[in-house]
Parts: C-alpha cells; structure tokens; sequence
C-alpha cells in the first residue's frame, strides 16, 4: 500500500523551468533518503538526484547547477526544482524512496523540452 506520486511534469520550451513534487502514502515510516531518477527512450535509468533526511544532496553532472533537490520530512515528500530546461532534459523522470534494503518507485511523469 505504500506510494509515491508525482506531479508538476509536462511540456515546456527550451531555458524554462519546472517543479516536480513526489509525495509518499501508505507509509508507517520515513524515507531515509528519496531522490529523482530519469529514464530517456533507449537509454538507461539515471540518477538525476537524491537527497537524505539529514539535507545532504548529490547531483548528475549533468543537472549539477541547473536543478535544485529538496524535501519535506515530515510530509515525506521531494521536490525537484528543474531551471534551464535543455531538450536533453526530456525523459520519464521518477520518483524514489528508500529505508535501508526498502525501496518505493513511482509511476513516472513524463517532462518534454522543446527546442
């Protein structure tokens, strides 16, 4: 019964921005760490990323800059903040959560940069 749910994905051109929000249900425990992973047509899934309850964060480099990970502990909730959007930038983005061995997906939303 545990889920996660995005929101904020969709179309935008090129040097916009996005907000995408993930909030978890179902859940009798907190994630210890939740982050955004991406997956593009013919390519594998990569970690775009992830943040821990404690506020460390990592980053892809090739988002290093642009987007900005963050979250609400007590909602068990992440957002990604995306600034200068690239067409390269267009994939499934997903969200995740993990307590030690445990880990949650969500269905995916899908984000377009147009150029």
């Amino acid at each position: 019964q545990v889920q996660l749910v995005e929101s904020g994905g969709g179309l935008v051109q090129a040097g916009g921005s996005l907000r995408l929000s993930c909030a978890a249900s179902g859940t009798i425990f907190s994630f210890n760490a939740m982050g955004w992973y991406r997956q593009a047509p013919g390519k594998q899934r990569e970690l775009v990323a992830g943040v821990t309850s404690g506020g460390s964060t990592n980053y892809a480099d090739s988002v290093k800059g642009r987007f900005t990970i963050s979250r609400d502990n007590a909602k068990n909730t992440v957002y990604l903040l995306m600034n200068s959007l690239k067409p390269e930038d267009t994939a499934v983005y997903f969200c995740n959560g993990e307590r030690g061995p445990f880990r949650v997906w969500g269905q995916g939303t899908q984000v377009t940069v147009s150029s």
